[in-house]
């Protein structure tokens, strides 16, 4: 029986730390049999809960929703159920549609989401170019918009460079951690453990966060601010780092443009004149400075703790800003860290899902690089920049002019119907939109208002390159055999490409690098035989020759990715959260991640281990002070509402969060909490402000019947995702 057995390593489905997972596979059987760690750049043979045991989703065990095996159209039109039919109906049927929508209101009026989660790069850049060389626009988008876009764009128009120019093992030989918005213990564990070894090491820790984090009970200085004055807080940094004179002169003179306008708008930040807005003391914030300021070797991380507010590309420029000031760029250990949430959501951006960038961050809006994918793609392509995903709903509830609404939506493995914030109003969106495509592996959310569905291979059983959150490449290798009637993302949409005149046919995911690499200078180098050979290639990466092996950190010797090559001190006001509490909703709104579950849940949802771990409706984490007051105990179910909705989920007392704070994670679909949070958007990314709203929990007097909702609203989910009898556990 053993001849059947099977080692295949290759890299975690989930966050982006990029963890390599070794595999062992009954191939008589096509079943994962184990998983362990194999020893990989960033995780150096250890794994979370979510790598052990993330993976069973492949044998769908039908416990949340169903895989989809089969292409289905609604041939009665919006209402009608979904009929099963032929891959060559759903092509020609999916090609005629949107060529008739293109033809009656011009390209712009078809918008695309691709996926960072398990296709890979060389399916996003087919996504991308599907969308701009057949379709004909820049309206293509990802997760990143609603998660980390605020980081590339802040880190863009300061340093040049979108991306964390600190690598994970470099974590663990810093001397001080500035941790602001950023709980790795649950979004990344592995990099947590680096946090873990620097201490371990001597480093100094410093945690801004509202809650006590696992960060914050190790940290030497813990800023637990209010929410939302993450900008307030890094003002006041940088305005106490020049009146104590503790910035790097020569740095700023060689190497920073605009200190001398920078230094007198800080005015008024005194941490003495803005500390009670903070809710920390003067004190802890000059503390902070002086300790940040203290090293050659600081580094920033954060996460969507800053990223995911209307002022989250402002603050990500006020971390690069605090790095510049001391000279903490350019080289071992320091710099800064926006570290990325899903597997490829770093590859996904990298690859040109974005409205305004190709591959390889090369802008849409350059005459010269059009060109070159012009002549290489052998089109004329859009000069404008695209819609982002964020803005569906106003381009299709609140524009008037048909010629400028989206009248298709092209969706590939992503759930706007559980992710979007504002959930009531992206599903009138969905219900008003012509034509909508759902491409995926699982029924989810969003599948309910498909007029065509399309079925995928899963991570798992196909090849690819994923990017992890410090831009290490690394190839992905198909583990199992996908189960009949899927296709690769890739070839369905070369396929919808072929049915609607524009011919693409690649043999393998090989080829579709070779010719992306060809176009982006700062992957050139990163070949297949390279990644192979080296397990993982760091870019930039401009050389093929197996002597440029990538690039470890960025802007060394500070030299930045800039025009001039120097960096940009950017200064913003801070402005208040667009939301606040009032004597309607008392409590604060948050959401977070958790450590054994994922995303939309699509996967961990249907991973028996992962589901007896947490399951519906989820928990609201509150101040048990608040909890008494409400008179609710740990486990009770409650109604938690919002000017935008409302949800039921159980109540969990925590000394973590501070009183009139709540928290909830953002995976669980009764416990949707995204039908409570705001759409209100940064004006620079169009990033929604997920990390603070308005909201009040309200105790449900009788359990009873609550469980019996919770009960009845389970099934007719597994009942709308063609549950008949779930499955194992549930």
């Amino acid at each position: 029986m053993q001849t059947n057995y099977e080692k295949i390593v290759s890299v975690c489905s989930y966050c982006g730390s990029g963890c390599q997972i070794e595999f062992t596979v009954d191939k008589k059987a096509n079943r994962i049999i184990e998983a362990k760690g194999a020893p990989g750049r960033t995780n150096e043979g250890r794994l979370c809960l979510k790598g052990f045991y993330g993976w069973d989703y492949l044998n769908d065990p039908k416990i949340l929703t169903r895989r989809i095996t089969q292409p289905m159209i609604r041939k009665g039109g919006k209402g009608s159920e979904l009929e099963a039919v032929s891959w060559e109906e759903a092509i020609q049927y999916t090609a005629d549609r949107l060529k008739a929508i293109i033809k009656e209101y011009g390209p712009d009026a078809v918008m695309g989401a691709g996926s960072a989660r398990g296709p890979g790069n060389e399916a996003g850049y087919i996504t991308q170019k599907f969308m701009r060389a057949v379709i004909g626009t820049n309206n293509v988008d990802h997760c990143a918009r609603i998660c980390h876009a605020a980081s590339v764009a802040g880190l863009k128009q300061t340093i040049g460079e979108g991306a964390m120019s600190v690598s994970v093992p470099e974590i663990e030989d810093a001397e001080v951690i500035f941790n602001i918005g950023y709980n790795g213990a649950t979004s990344h564990p592995i990099v947590a453990r680096r946090i873990v070894k620097a201490k371990a090491k001597g480093a100094k820790i410093i945690c801004a966060d509202p809650q006590i984090s696992e960060t914050a009970r190790i940290a030497d200085i813990h800023l637990q601010q209010k929410g939302g004055t993450n900008l307030l807080l890094l003002n006041a940094l940088a305005y106490t780092i020049i009146e104590e004179k503790l910035y790097d002169e020569q740095f700023i003179k060689d190497h920073v443009n605009g200190f001398e306008d920078f230094v007198p708008k800080l005015t008024g930040y005194a941490p003495e004149a803005v500390a009670h807005l903070i809710g920390v003391s003067a004190q802890q914030i000059r503390d902070a400075a002086r300790m940040y300021a203290s090293s050659k070797h600081s580094v920033i991380l954060w996460g969507m703790g800053i990223t995911q507010f209307s002022q989250g590309v402002d603050s990500v420029a006020a971390c690069s800003n605090l790095a510049m000031l001391t000279g903490n760029y350019g080289h071992y250990a320091t710099g800064v860290g926006p570290v990325r949430g899903q597997n490829n959501v770093q590859g996904t951006c990298d690859i040109g899902i974005l409205p305004d960038v190709y591959p390889g961050y090369q802008s849409v809006t350059d005459a010269a690089v059009r060109e070159k994918f012009e002549d290489a793609w052998g089109v004329k392509l859009s000069p404008n920049v695209g819609i982002k995903l964020t803005q569906v709903p106003e381009y299709v509830l609140e524009e008037k002019d048909p010629k400028k609404q989206i009248h298709a939506y092209y969706i590939i493995g992503e759930d706007p119907a559980q992710s979007d914030p504002n959930l009531e109003e992206l599903r009138e969106s969905l219900r008003k939109i012509d034509f909508v495509i759902v491409q995926d592996i699982f029924m989810n959310r969003t599948a309910e208002y498909a007029d065509v569905l399309l079925p995928a291979t899963a991570w798992g059983e196909h090849d690819a390159i994923y990017t992890s959150c410090d831009r290490g490449f690394q190839r992905v290798r198909k583990v199992i055999e996908p189960p009949e009637g899927v296709k690769t993302d890739w070839a369905i949409l070369c396929e919808i490409a072929t049915a609607m005149g524009y011919p693409m046919h690649y043999n393998n995911t090989e080829e579709i690098w070779d010719e992306m690499r060809k176009l982006a200078p700062k992957f050139t180098g990163a070949t297949y035989a390279k990644i192979e050979a080296l397990g993982g290639v760091q870019w930039p990466c401009y050389d093929e020759s197996m002597d440029d092996k990538g690039t470890m950190f960025l802007h060394e010797g500070g030299h930045f990715a800039t025009k001039d090559g120097r960096g940009n001190l950017v200064f913003t006001d801070y402005q208040p959260v667009k939301e606040e509490v009032d004597e309607e909703y008392p409590l604060s709104f948050c959401t977070v991640r958790e450590v054994g579950h994922y995303s939309a849940r699509t996967m961990t949802g249907n991973c028996r281990m992962l589901r007896q771990l947490e399951d519906e409706p989820g928990w609201i984490a509150m101040n048990p002070k608040d909890c008494e007051a409400l008179g609710v105990e740990q486990g009770d179910l409650v109604r938690v509402r919002s000017r935008r909705g409302s949800l039921i989920t159980r109540c969990l007392p925590t000394e973590r969060a501070k009183e009139g704070a709540t928290y909830m994670t953002y995976q669980w679909w009764i416990g949707a909490c995204n039908e409570l949070t705001l759409g209100e958007l940064d004006p620079k990314s169009k990033t929604p402000e997920y990390k603070y709203c308005a909201c009040r929990v309200e105790k449900l007097d009788d359990q009873a019947e609550a469980e019996e909702y919770v009960k009845s609203q389970y099934a007719l989910i597994r009942a709308k995702n063609g549950i008949v009898k779930a499955g194992a556990g549930a």
